[in-house]
């Protein structure tokens, strides 16, 4: 009696410790998710910091031929690791007006190829061998070493390039420890009769796609989703049969990103999300009906083997491959799908408003998440402005010459525009402020933000001469002819030096920008002369004090136009320098004498020289 109270008591306390056991084996296996979906997350922003948004410019410029397009987007999903982004990006393209719905089709196709090398690195897990250099090959053995280098790069590295390279092998090893981990944890839970009978329910196509579709959706990354699958390979419960309608959910669940970018966003843009769900429902559904409806005659014997992470990456890439061969031949036709689930609106007249959205089309909240790219995005949108804010200054002068209110109409709206070209860049950057920038990345929002407003008041001063040409043209006032000349110098070197700052800016060339100080001098020189030419016409009575009035405005414009450019020029040349220091800049320039720029300023001289 006391024996079987002892062993009873004993079975029970063994039953404890086993439930005990697979509770800590849960607890170890999302522990080593959260590594695995970390590590991902980091390799994937290290990725994407050092292409510095080339990758994605190259997507935008190179997608003519539908091939071509396919290759695009596997490769750069292949490198940034993130189907679900170059999507996402495609769609912003397309939003913005910078790719054609057509365009963005095989890139969508591409991106599924380009996802699937994440689980064929994933599948190096599975690599048992004694050989020393096979085991090589296995993530265990050289990830650690990848993690100590990439650790040293950033402690140790001042070049951004190195450091970020340490952050994706950084990123490599958490993904790949994540992935040992989650594969231990779950190999006891074989023994587990709950888990491995919701593992056999998903082995009915139907309920395998809704879980492949739903895990995928919820942490919105299909490679991640297979990662997942692969880990839990290893405790031999899982066989093809249960993998195979998982893969096929995984692959409509990362469309929920897509779908989810397109909210609020234009018409193709909606469509391009919908391409992606198309091409992807579609894929899977053709591929469900074929090979089960072979299946039912033939009966695959694979079907029924425990599957491991090398298959999984088998059929990942072999169906999407297969699916891209197949439907990107119809491509148009999964255009004119989603425009037949979208339909265009009876068109009507656009108004104003819609009119001058179009002009920050290069600013997409989508960008956002690729902070590189939007930062060029940022770029190209100022060096609109800039062009704006020239020809608000050069039709400002135009008017000084010869008065028409259709140019000073043009000059107003022009000025509007380069306001709001201010508002939205600076809403931009500070939303873009918040992201994790490379370092040039940085430079660049430095100086973008610093000319912005500099721009901005070159158009003002614009706005400021139509109105002293408005003023002389109505009371039909006109400068004597030596006035005249003087002001046709002035207003010539003010149009070089607002030429030199910007040409500098849009090419970022600080040999260009060094030009401009040595003009600017000059500039100041003439304003003083003008203005004391002026006082001596006055007191002999060739000039009214009404024409000095104006005349004063109109220098005072010019000149502090060239301050601007000044200032423009000034932040070219210290953000190169990584700093910023417009008063210590001048300062030295002025108080070291340099040669160079005191040969310039006589040169300057000699070609803006006013009449005697």
């Amino acid at each position: 009696m006391v024996r079987k109270k002892c062993k009873k008591l004993m079975n029970d306390q063994n039953f404890e410790e086993e439930n005990f056991m697979d509770f800590f084996g849960v607890l170890t296996m999302l522990g080593g998710l959260a590594l695995f979906l970390y590590g991902m997350e980091t390799m994937g922003n290290g990725l994407e910091k050092l292409s510095g948004g080339r990758l994605e410019r190259i997507l935008e410029k190179l997608t003519s031929n539908p091939i071509k397009a396919v290759l695009l987007g596997a490769g750069v999903t292949a490198v940034i690791q993130s189907s679900s982004a170059t999507t996402v990006m495609v769609v912003g393209f397309v939003n913005s007006g910078i790719m054609k719905l057509t365009q963005a089709v095989g890139i969508i196709m591409g991106a599924n190829i380009g996802t699937t090398v994440t689980s064929w690195l994933l599948s190096l897990t599975g690599i048992e061998s004694g050989n020393f250099f096979v085991r090589l090959l296995k993530p265990t053995s050289f990830s650690p070493v990848l993690a100590l280098i990439g650790v040293c790069f950033i402690m140790f590295s001042k070049k951004e390039k190195k450091k970020d390279a340490g952050t994706i092998m950084i990123g490599f090893a958490i993904l790949m420890t994540g992935m040992e981990t989650m594969s231990g944890a779950v190999k006891p839970l074989a023994n587990v009769p709950e888990f491995t009978g919701i593992l056999t329910m998903f082995s009915n196509p139907l309920l395998g796609m809704i879980a492949g579709a739903v895990l995928t959706a919820l942490i919105q990354s299909s490679s991640a989703s297979v990662g997942i699958l692969q880990a839990l390979c290893a405790t031999g419960a899982v066989n093809f049969g249960t993998a195979l309608p998982i893969i096929m959910g995984q692959n409509i669940g990362t469309c929920v990103t897509a779908m989810l970018s397109g909210i609020g966003a234009s018409k193709n843009a909606r469509r391009a999300a919908l391409v992606h769900l198309y091409f992807n429902i579609i894929g899977t559904v053709i591929f469900m009906i074929v090979f089960y409806t072979i299946n039912a005659v033939v009966h695959f014997s694979f079907l029924d083997t425990a599957a491991n992470a090398m298959g999984i990456a088998v059929i990942h890439s072999s169906f999407n491959i297969a699916a891209t061969i197949l439907l990107l031949p119809f491509g148009n036709g999964l255009v004119k799908l989603a425009c037949l689930t979208i339909p265009d609106e009876q068109k009507k007249e656009v108004p104003v408003a819609e009119q001058e959205k179009s002009a920050f089309r290069l600013l997409d909240p989508r960008f956002l998440d690729t902070p590189g790219f939007a930062v060029e995005q940022c770029r190209q949108t100022t060096i609109q402005m800039a062009k704006l804010a020239k020809e608000c200054f050069f039709t400002s002068v135009e008017l000084l010459k010869e008065f028409s209110e259709e140019k000073a109409e043009r000059v107003e709206a022009l000025e509007n525009l380069v306001d709001r070209y201010e508002d939205e860049l600076g809403t931009y950057m500070v939303k873009l402020g918040g992201k994790n920038l490379s370092r040039n990345d940085s430079h660049t929002v430095s100086l973008l933000l610093h000319c912005i407003g500099d721009f901005e008041r070159i158009s003002d001063h614009g706005m400021n001469l139509k109105d002293s040409a408005k003023e002389m043209h109505e009371k039909e006032m006109h400068f004597s002819s030596k006035a005249d000349k003087e002001l046709e110098i002035f207003l010539d070197a003010v149009k070089e030096i607002l030429d030199m700052s910007i040409d500098a800016f849009e090419t970022n060339n600080t040999d260009e920008a060094s030009k401009v100080e040595p003009l600017e001098e000059v500039v100041d020189d003439i304003n003083t002369v003008v203005k004391a030419n002026h006082i001596k016409r006055l007191q002999k009575g060739k000039c009214t004090i009404e024409q000095g009035f104006v005349l004063s405005d109109i220098s005072m414009n010019l000149e502090r136009v060239s301050d601007h450019c000044s200032n423009i020029a000034i932040s070219v040349i210290e953000i190169e320098r990584d700093g910023f220091d417009a008063h210590g800049y001048l300062e030295n320039l002025k108080r070291d004498g340099d040669p160079q720029f005191a040969a310039m300023v006589e040169q300057y001289r000699d070609k803006y020289a006013l009449p005697v």
